[in-house]
């Protein structure tokens, strides 16, 4: 087995993008908390820490699913709890993630905001909320903020998408939005 990357993503609630990352084949750990990482951004931010293979899942397409996935071109008020940003664990990560970002723009109307900057130091979530939508899939939050997601993976990216654990879901209702 290949060694295993990994790579920070914030810019929603954390139980969202946690359960949008544990739903892609691949991905083999997500450590939900916060991040922070140096001179502006060096506040804690909700976040998580994705394990993946990138033999079976491209950065990439993880990036690309992030970006997708929460108001990656919204400056709203609460930019500073749900920042949006895709940390680096090492200088290698930069650059490349710098350039997947910026070729993703065409697919946004508009300008994405989404910072590319270095991991810092991590705060992990408290086990009460570890693995909300997996422990909570019925709660009205689930239903209302991360079903949809779930959704959109199924439809954008169903290639790398588990769609066994999403089989809950029912996409006909949806067929033609």
């Amino acid at each position: 087995m290949s060694k295993l990357n990994k790579i920070g993503f914030g810019g929603g609630c954390h139980w969202c993008t946690e359960a949008v990352f544990q739903h892609l084949k691949g991905v083999k750990k997500v450590e939900q908390g916060w991040i922070a990482s140096d001179k502006d951004n060096a506040m804690f931010s909700e976040a998580v820490i994705v394990h993946f293979n990138p033999e079976e899942i491209p950065l990439k397409v993880l990036v690309e699913v992030h970006l997708h996935t929460h108001k990656s071109t919204s400056k709203h008020s609460m930019r500073t709890k749900y920042r949006s940003a895709i940390y680096t664990f090492e200088n290698v990560q930069h650059d490349p993630v710098k350039t997947i970002v910026l070729e993703l723009q065409s697919q946004f109307e508009n300008q994405l905001i989404t910072k590319v900057i270095p991991f810092k130091e991590f705060k992990a979530s408290g086990e009460q909320i570890v693995n909300y939508y997996k422990k909570n899939p019925a709660k009205p939050f689930c239903e209302t903020f991360i079903n949809p997601k779930l959704k959109l993976l199924l439809k954008k990216f169903n290639k790398y998408a588990k769609t066994d654990e999403l089989e809950h879901l029912n996409l006909t209702e949806n067929a033609n939005q």
